[in-house]
């Protein structure tokens, strides 16, 4: 098993015994949905609520070392706890609060990466609205892998319903362009 699904695994443990709310999104998700490609770091989505975070950021602090000074103001500004594994792999865990976090973390399912280790990650259709959402060079390219490896089996009025709000909110109409000429190009 290599480093990074070790770190995710040990990580989804510590979550599960807190029985806390969470799902793998990122790279790992990336690794079940769409084109394979290197990742360097675990992401996870962690639901905090608004307000009731510190016991959240102080438990993982206690487990993880901080990546940055100050590690926890910053994620109290930022709402992203930016940690390191014993062996040196990042971990990014974004600490939830909006209904479409709630959303995707009760949508996670297991996939078995190593069939010993079923890591719970976000569902295709929520990665491509996080993806979408962030609209990075490198999110357009990992968004048309998953369009390509999921052709046929994508809930895209699912997606629309999430991405609509978060582009308005977010004041970027041209997203929802964008996603929809990716998926015009790319859906066999």
């Amino acid at each position: 098993m290599n480093e990074l699904i070790r770190v995710a695994s040990d990580l989804q443990r510590f979550c599960e015994a807190r029985q806390w709310r969470f799902c793998l999104i990122g790279g790992l998700a990336l690794q079940r949905w769409g084109e394979p490609r290197e990742t360097v770091d675990v992401d996870l989505t962690l639901l905090t609520g608004f307000g009731s975070e510190e016991p959240f950021i102080l438990a993982l602090l206690d487990r993880f070392e901080g990546r940055i000074d100050d590690p926890a103001g910053f994620a109290r500004t930022n709402r992203v706890l930016l940690l390191r594994s014993v062996s040196g792999v990042g971990i990014d865990i974004a600490l939830g609060g909006l209904p479409f976090e709630a959303s995707v973390v009760s949508r996670a399912t297991r996939f078995a990466f190593p069939a010993d280790v079923p890591l719970l990650t976000c569902s295709a259709e929520d990665l491509i609205v996080m993806k979408a959402f962030a609209a990075r060079g490198q999110d357009w390219v990992d968004i048309e892998g998953i369009i390509v490896r999921q052709t046929g089996t994508l809930n895209w009025p699912y997606v629309d319903e999430q991405l609509g709000p978060l582009v308005a909110l977010k004041d970027a109409p041209e997203i929802l362009t964008e996603l929809a000429r990716r998926r015009a190009e790319f859906e066999r």
